[in-house]
């Protein structure tokens, strides 16, 4: 019995020194650990943020650049009938979203379901703009029957994008 009692004497402290010891290594190893994914993300966001904030600057670029008013006097060459005027700034669109496709990478699903509405809108602007005039009708004639289309719908889905694009990267900031 006493045999029992000695061994005991001494596994006892030995146990409580292990678990101790067990306790101390896995707490550094969790603490390297969380310090090296610190250490990886500070050096993730030097990578990623600048391209974020360029995708952010791209397509506020876009909604400008498709915003009626602007479509229509970067496109409007004068002289050209409304079924020209018409073709070109519906390419002009696609070209725009086309070149910006790639952005939806650094933006929520949200935000980019904004800016397609966005796009789709405009589109719309554009075709009911062209179905209110006659078959003769002028390039001018188009371009003023989208300002009065666009001030009618006061382009809030270009508005909306817009702020859900600065939104998302104000929260880099």
């Amino acid at each position: 019995m006493d045999y029992i009692v000695d061994l005991l004497k001494i596994l006892l402290p030995a146990a409580a020194v292990l678990y101790g010891m067990y306790l101390v290594v896995v707490s550094f190893i969790s603490k390297e650990r969380e310090k090296m994914l610190v250490e990886l993300k500070t050096q993730n966001s030097k990578t990623i943020l600048p391209v974020r904030l360029q995708a952010g600057e791209r397509l506020c670029l876009l909604l400008e650049r498709i915003t009626p008013n602007n479509l229509v006097r970067r496109s409007n060459a004068g002289g050209i009938s409304a079924n020209e005027l018409h073709g070109i700034l519906l390419h002009e669109v696609r070209e725009e979203f086309n070149h910006n496709f790639s952005q939806q990478v650094y933006f929520s699903d949200e935000t980019w379901e904004a800016v397609k509405r966005a796009v789709e809108e405009v589109t719309t602007i554009i075709n009911l703009s062209r179905q209110t005039l006659g078959e003769e009708a002028s390039g001018l004639e188009l371009a003023k029957a989208i300002f009065t289309q666009s001030l009618e719908r006061k382009n809030d889905a270009l508005a909306f994008a817009l702020k859900k694009v600065k939104s998302e990267i104000q929260i880099y900031f």
